[in-house]
């Protein structure tokens, strides 16, 4: 089989003959599409580097305290879903994962972004929502092709300057932070949909000045607009 769904309500640990079906490429361990259902898995194995030509990996609302250091292995990987479990980090070995475009850490316990992550150069969306992340590495800026962040319900002071280099970014989502200014460059993120398409950046819930005069010196006039808007001036 090149697709498995393993499902049930106490799902608690892999069966260790998943390991054995080394053409397998999706393999789906969440709850997500069942309503009122949260497995209880909380050890991925180290065998799950057997898996090498997995494409897919679905292992949302489980309790996941851990991700094994052997998922580097996974070389072909391009989607992975973590969201909903109790991760407070990642192993380095993660940032071997040069074809993963797709990361869901939604719901976890992590503090920082975790720097294995800014390795993924063909990141094109990346979900760490709800966490408790307060740093953001200036090394973001080597996701270049980052299209979505969302960062939203977080515990974010400040931005580094270096993530107004992400200029493939078309959604960022900073609401529900700790946020009283932007970086200076800020307007330089044009791909930003300022003007119409009011999804695409999002600041409610977070104490910044009305507008912020470092980010409105510069950039498009939408961007004034945005804000004058947002605070009712």
């Amino acid at each position: 089989k090149k697709k498995l769904k393993i499902s049930g309500r106490e799902l608690a640990s892999v069966p260790m003959q998943v390991f054995g079906l080394d053409q397998l490429q999706v393999l789906e361990m969440s709850p997500e599409r069942e309503s009122c259902l949260r497995y209880q898995m909380e050890l991925l194995p180290p065998e799950i580097s057997h898996l090498r030509n997995l494409t897919c990996l679905y292992l949302d609302s489980n309790n996941l305290k851990k991700i094994p250091a052997e998922i580097g292995a996974l070389r072909h990987l391009e989607r992975l879903t973590l969201s909903n479990n109790s991760l407070s980090s990642l192993p380095t070995e993660m940032g071997a994962l040069q074809r993963l475009h797709s990361l869901h850490l939604a719901n976890n316990n992590l503090t920082e972004l975790p720097a294995p992550l800014c390795q993924l150069r063909n990141l094109i969306f990346l979900d760490v929502s709800d966490n408790k992340i307060s740093t953001i590495p200036s090394s973001i800026w080597h996701l270049e092709k980052l299209e979505t962040l969302l960062l939203l319900f977080n515990s974010l002071e400040s931005l580094p300057e270096d993530i107004c280099l992400l200029r493939n970014l078309h959604t960022l989502w900073l609401g529900n932070n700790h946020l009283r200014s932007l970086p200076a460059n800020f307007g330089e993120l044009v791909n930003l949909d300022w003007g119409c398409n009011y999804c695409s950046c999002n600041f409610e819930g977070n104490p910044l000045e009305s507008p912020p005069p470092e980010v409105c010196s510069r950039g498009p006039k939408e961007i004034r607009d945005y804000f004058f808007s947002f605070h009712g001036v």
